[in-house]
């Protein structure tokens, strides 16, 4: 749908402000309002926004873009919405973006984003032939017909430093399990989540059906995702191309594994954690209780919430392409260290997190916040690893 099928609705927004604060912890909620201030980079300056522009009383620009793709698209606004609006919001978003990109107004980084995805099939820049090259010398095997799951892993477990160290474990977690999987290397494309909510739908149509022809080629009908930003687009966005598949992400599939005893913790780890909900995982698919599930069952793990948790989890800035963009920067009031902090706050000596993404957002944090001796950041696959004793 255009902006302009959304003409009535934004007029449903009452410019009461809920989409500045978390619930009952009256603490903010959206990351780009508490780092840039103005109230542009609100849900409710951004509804303005809409109006302006569907009435004539604003241009379309290249600085209104710039305030519009700062927004993370980390639904804490429709979380806060007290009215109907509420259901339209991230709809209203992507229409501005998808004219946007019509227009040819998007910020330089987003544009270059894009691109590269185009061009290279991901972001990193990197021949999609070393795609697969994070599984080296591991037992992680090319997925063949007749295995029971595709591990999918993604442009960020696939060639970030730090998300394939994340790949590698889980990797090794899902092996010790003795499970019939295999990756795609190669042959995996990019999942198209983030082009997806910038508004290039026509490159995100053609990244999705890529991926659902190679998984319908290879007869594949049950994928495990490292990403929840994987798991949200391929569950909820591929079907409309007929890319109908079972897809859960890893720890709502470790999490059965536990419950089933076909996971028994061999280490007690003996420390204090706290968890950071993910955006892609908890408000858009409402996945709060696998992770912390987890972390209960091991040995050793007194689990202890962060202020805002759960639906008022306040994002670490890298949703909307902006891990790779990097539109917020590292500013002392920059949403990755303001979450660094809160979760230093609760005396934890880990930080645990699910989504690469968030991890290398919170770990650049933690080293400009100088907590690297305070609080460690490793993800649910390396606590789990670390519980079984499958370290190297």
């Amino acid at each position: 749908m255009s902006l302009e099928d959304y003409k009535e609705i934004v007029h449903l927004c009452r410019l009461c402000g809920n989409c500045r604060q978390a619930g009952s912890t009256y603490l903010p909620c959206c990351p780009a309002g508490e780092r840039f201030s103005f109230d542009e980079y609100y849900s409710r300056g951004k509804s303005i926004i809409a109006k302006g522009l569907l009435n004539g009383d604003l241009s379309w620009s290249q600085s209104i873009a710039n305030s519009v793709y700062r927004c993370t698209l980390c639904a804490a606004c429709v979380e806060q919405c007290p009215v109907s609006y509420k259901d339209y919001i991230l709809e209203v978003y992507h229409a501005l973006r998808e004219e946007f990109v019509e227009r040819s107004l998007v910020p330089k980084e987003i544009r270059n984003f894009l691109e590269d995805i185009q061009r290279f099939g991901n972001p990193f820049r990197e021949a999609k032939k070393k795609r697969g090259d994070w599984a080296a010398g591991t037992k992680i095997r090319h997925y063949q017909k007749g295995d029971d799951f595709l591990y999918y892993v993604g442009c960020i477990g696939s060639y970030d430093e730090r998300g394939m160290k994340i790949a590698q474990s889980l990797g090794h977690v899902l092996l010790s399990l003795g499970l019939s999987f295999g990756i795609l290397g190669s042959e995996e494309g990019c999942d198209g989540n983030e082009v997806n909510g910038l508004g290039e739908k026509g490159l995100f149509e053609l990244l999705a059906k890529d991926n659902i022809d190679t998984f319908k080629r290879l007869t594949i009908k049950k994928i495990i995702t490292l990403s929840p930003h994987a798991y949200n687009t391929i569950k909820n966005d591929y079907p409309q191309y007929g890319g109908n598949f079972e897809v859960m992400h890893y720890t709502q599939f470790l999490r059965d594994m536990i419950k089933d005893k076909k996971i028994v913790f061999s280490k007690d780890l003996d420390s204090r954690v706290t968890y950071h909900d993910p955006c892609f995982l908890g408000r858009y698919n409402n996945e709060y209780d696998a992770p912390r599930e987890i972390l209960r069952e091991i040995p050793g793990v007194e689990l202890i919430e962060m202020e805002r948790n759960r639906e008022n989890s306040f994002c670490c800035g890298g949703g909307g392409a902006n891990f790779y963009t990097d539109l917020f920067g590292s500013e002392e009031n920059s949403p990755a260290r303001i979450r660094i902090r809160e979760a230093h706050a609760t005396g934890a000596k880990i930080l645990a997190v699910a989504c690469p993404a968030c991890m290398t957002m919170l770990e650049d944090a933690l080293k400009v916040e100088d907590l690297e001796q305070e609080i460690s950041i490793l993800d649910i696959s390396e606590i789990i690893e670390r519980a079984l004793g499958l370290e190297n």
